[in-house]
């Protein structure tokens, strides 16, 4: 069984959410939010909050207590575009970027040794 959750317009750049997100597919759920409470990103919070929402979400669902993150989408949202003034009277754009961000976990059975 799989179960997702979405967390969409974060205001971070998906280039460096990307970053973080690519260490975690494969990993056990509880594993990833270790790992990402350790990191020095400041896309990890963002992260943590949306696999503790696929968690609960997975709790609703099945009495499976074992969920690994199949999957971490990071896509690009709408630019929020803004001016800086610059020398001589110029204006630059400033371009804010968002991110839309999906996680799928699915369930799967620890191995007894």
């Amino acid at each position: 069984m799989e179960v997702f959750a979405k967390s969409r317009y974060v205001r971070q750049s998906p280039r460096k959410l990307r970053v973080i997100a690519e260490l975690l597919p494969g990993k056990e759920a509880k594993q990833a939010l270790q790992m990402l409470k350790n990191m020095p990103k400041r896309g990890t919070d963002v992260l943590e909050k949306i696999i503790g929402s696929a968690l609960a979400n997975a709790k609703l669902k099945s009495d499976m207590d074992t969920w690994k993150i199949k999957n971490i989408m990071v896509d690009e949202g709408p630019i929020l575009k803004r001016f800086r003034s610059a020398t001589m009277g110029r204006a630059v754009l400033v371009k804010k970027r968002t991110s839309h961000i999906t996680v799928i976990l699915e369930e799967f059975e620890r191995r007894q040794k």
